[in-house]
């Protein structure tokens, strides 16, 4: 999984997000201001700023652009080396995705002893969504990870609460501090809170009494986690700028109704809840979607799990079904199947509600969560389970490797493999701006010298590659002649000008999987 990220960092050029983080994470650094990318709180991007303080890259400290703006003149315009920044921003990203496997691996054995936790793990390091966004400088991965390891801690509290659940509550605020879509899990794992105390203090014999003494102690941890994981997304807003200097930008909405009341009763800093109102205000946009070759407007409740259907390896989803009936049939894992399931179970469905059907990577916890889940199988008492168990994770080992060093576009074999996911997903599943840099290096040693017209969806800029293209939609149909390079999710979206010069053009080549060549005559 090192190798696979590592190279993986090396290989790809930035994603459309990564820029605008990593120019907040040097903002922190440099200027201690929290005025960019609000909708996010900070511990993600100072996790991230951890490698870049590493690169000592400059900025102008009298730079006053948006946040896009912002990424584009730390890449590209301040003299820095924009690979060797990227790389630095993606490290942190990188170890701590592993460490994140050590925990997946620590709860699967605890649940299921040795040969569980090697399936967990297995099948966590060879998933490629998590191969392609743990090698990102981005927010998803160490979210999901942070909450799974709070999920853990709570587990381990059935037996020591007093050690645990503090350190639950640390792991639950750092993933509150990472991304905001964690908070819908957070009424959940707080329930956890209080069976793990019922469990660890109530005794077989209890009256009524005794057990109201449980459970109110129960609900006093639960409290007490909830302080804990406050205090943490305060101290990583404090971490940014100890006088906590803020000022609402203009373009935060107007949030009416339970949404507004959760932004104003939240016990959290004024920016983290101005980062809400403006998550709120995405969701009441709508955005563009496209699934299984339909292009929409809107949002497609299913759009998730088909999506993940598409992008998991075979392998793993018979595992993952597996491991979330196997519970009914051993008594041993019964236990532990709310902490396991539940988490994931509530997270997908809010993220099915959303307005935003951009990729997986809104549900990478399922890979995360039902890595543990799946450890479960090696439960069964049949040498058959066994057989097939490890039979299922070679395969989703083979097929994770098959698609290297093409992590963001997997699909699996049933949707016909990574090199047509294009025709059924957009955006981040297939094309994210990744590859500019290998667009750069097939211009160069297969069409050298020719006339290139791009249509990159993405944040890098091509003359630093050495990419000299028009943009076709911005001249006339009967004008555009040569190599006409098209970005797959611009492909999956094309209308008017754009489709006519695609309908009208023949494919000769493709990048990645995430870039179409096309020659125009």
């Amino acid at each position: 999984m090192a190798v696979a990220m590592v190279t993986t960092a090396v290989e790809q050029t930035p994603t459309i997000d990564e820029p605008v983080y990593a120019g907040t994470a040097v903002v922190y650094l440099q200027q201690h201001d929290l005025r960019y990318n609000p909708e996010h709180p900070p511990l993600g991007k100072l996790i991230i700023g951890s490698g870049l303080a590493l690169a000592h890259p400059h900025l102008d400290p009298d730079f006053t652009g948006d946040q896009t703006e912002l990424g584009r003149q730390l890449l590209y315009e301040s003299g820095n080396d924009p690979d060797r920044l990227m790389l630095w921003a993606r490290l942190p990203v990188i170890a701590l995705t592993l460490l994140f496997g050590l925990v997946v691996f620590a709860f699967a054995r605890d649940l299921t002893g040795s040969a569980g936790g090697l399936v967990a793990l297995a099948l966590y390091a060879f998933s490629p969504d998590l191969i392609a966004h743990g090698s990102l400088a981005t927010l998803d991965v160490p979210a999901a990870g942070f909450l799974l390891t709070a999920v853990w801690l709570v587990w381990r509290a059935r037996d020591r609460p007093r050690l645990y659940l503090p350190l639950a509550g640390t792991a639950l605020g750092a993933a509150a501090a990472t991304k905001m879509s964690v908070l819908t899990a957070v009424p959940v794992l707080l329930c956890l809170v209080v069976l793990s105390v019922w469990s660890a203090r109530r005794t077989p014999d209890g009256g009524l009494r005794p057990r109201l003494r449980v459970l109110a102690l129960g609900v006093a941890a639960a409290a007490g986690v909830a302080l804990v994981a406050v205090a943490v997304v305060w101290a990583a807003y404090l971490a940014v700028d100890p006088r906590l200097r803020w000022t609402a930008p203009a373009h935060v909405p107007d949030i009416r109704g339970m949404r507004g009341l959760i932004a104003d009763r939240l016990p959290f800093p004024q920016p983290y809840r101005d980062g809400m109102r403006i998550q709120f205000g995405f969701e009441y946009s709508t955005w563009e979607g496209f699934l299984l070759g339909r292009h929409y407007r809107g949002a497609l409740w299913y759009y998730l799990p088909t999506a993940l259907l598409i992008k998991t390896p075979l392998g793993m989803l018979a595992l993952w079904a597996a491991g979330a009936v196997v519970p009914a049939a051993v008594r041993r894992l019964r236990p532990a199947a709310p902490y396991v399931l539940t988490p994931p179970a509530v997270l997908l469905a809010a993220a099915m509600l959303g307005s935003r059907d951009l990729g997986v990577r809104y549900a990478l916890f399922m890979p995360v969560f039902l890595a543990v889940a799946a450890a479960g199988v090696v439960m069964l008492r049949r040498r058959w389970a066994r057989l097939v168990t490890a039979a299922l994770v070679l395969f989703v080992a083979v097929s994770s490797l098959l698609t290297y060093p093409y992590y963001l576009p997997y699909s699996n074999e049933a949707f016909g493999g990574t090199s047509r996911t294009h025709l059924r997903l957009h955006d981040s599943n297939v094309d994210w701006g990744q590859d500019l840099g290998r667009l750069a290096d097939r211009l160069r040693l297969r069409y050298p010298g020719e006339r290139v017209w791009l249509v990159y969806k993405g944040s890098g800029v091509p003359a630093y590659y050495g990419i000299h293209a028009s943009d076709p939609r911005k001249a006339p149909v009967g004008s555009v002649h040569g190599l006409l390079v098209v970005s797959d999710s611009s492909v999956a979206k094309a209308e008017g000008r754009l489709a006519e010069l695609i309908d009208t053009s023949r494919p000769v080549d493709e990048v990645g999987h995430s870039l179409t060549i096309y020659r125009r005559p």
